[in-house]
């Protein structure tokens, strides 16, 4: 094994591992935020909301996620360029670079799992609790704010943190569109140095490294917030 290449390519190691977090961090956190908008408007919303939001989920997850991220990169991506004053104003910069397409298609790919997880567990809230906070006079926006969503949060915990890992093991697909996340960099290592199994090696510890610490940090929520039956 020849490890003497990470002493050269330790900074664009360092790059690729932060483009990797950040595309993670940006999918998990707005993804979640789009789900619970989902997941409500399947469980309450009217009859066209919710076939609306079914038909998303059906889509977004009967679909590989490479597909979804390619037809926005090489097909939405095609076209912005065509919208009148795009190109000479401060957005163009984000959206040209395929960062930006990774980070959208991999937050709406998780939204729709996410959504799903999110349906299940707000129908699993004991329908006692939410009419009791009724009766206290709470609003529905409270109840769903300080009783409803929390509690089917707190159920979801287990298989959010599923997600999670899940979704940090799909952004190397991020490099397919030119983003130099930990496996585009691992690739380059390999094209420059003809060495296949050490950078692979590298990148392993790496993503074993963070979905420990992605556990880790659910399971520290996990027992502050116990389940209450």
């Amino acid at each position: 094994m020849n490890f003497s290449w990470v002493s050269t390519y330790w900074p664009l190691l360092a790059a690729g591992a932060v483009q990797t977090v950040l595309l993670l961090v940006i999918s998990v956190v707005f993804g979640f935020i789009l789900a619970i908008g989902l997941a409500l408007a399947q469980i309450n919303g009217s009859r066209g909301l919710k076939w609306l939001a079914r038909g998303y989920c059906t889509c977004l997850r009967g679909t590989p996620l490479l597909i979804q991220l390619w037809l926005l990169y090489y097909g939405v991506g095609s076209l912005l360029p065509l919208v009148p004053g795009l190109r000479s104003s401060f957005l163009w910069p984000v959206l040209r670079e395929g960062f930006f397409f990774a980070a959208v298609s991999f937050t709406l790919n998780y939204a729709a799992y996410e959504a799903e997880v999110l349906r299940g567990a707000l129908l699993a809230v004991p329908k006692g609790e939410l009419e009791a906070a009724r009766a206290f006079g709470m609003s529905p926006a409270q109840v769903l704010r300080r009783i409803w969503l929390p509690r089917a949060i707190r159920i979801a915990l287990p298989t959010i943190t599923g997600e999670v890992v899940l979704q940090l093991k799909a952004t190397p697909l991020a490099f397919t569109v030119t983003v130099m996340d930990l496996y585009a960099v691992a690739y380059k290592v390999r094209q420059d140095t003809l060495l296949v199994y050490e950078p692979l090696l590298v990148v392993t510890v790496f993503y074993v490294f963070l979905t420990l610490l992605v556990t880790r940090a659910f399971k520290i929520v996990e027992t502050r917030v116990p389940v209450r039956r």
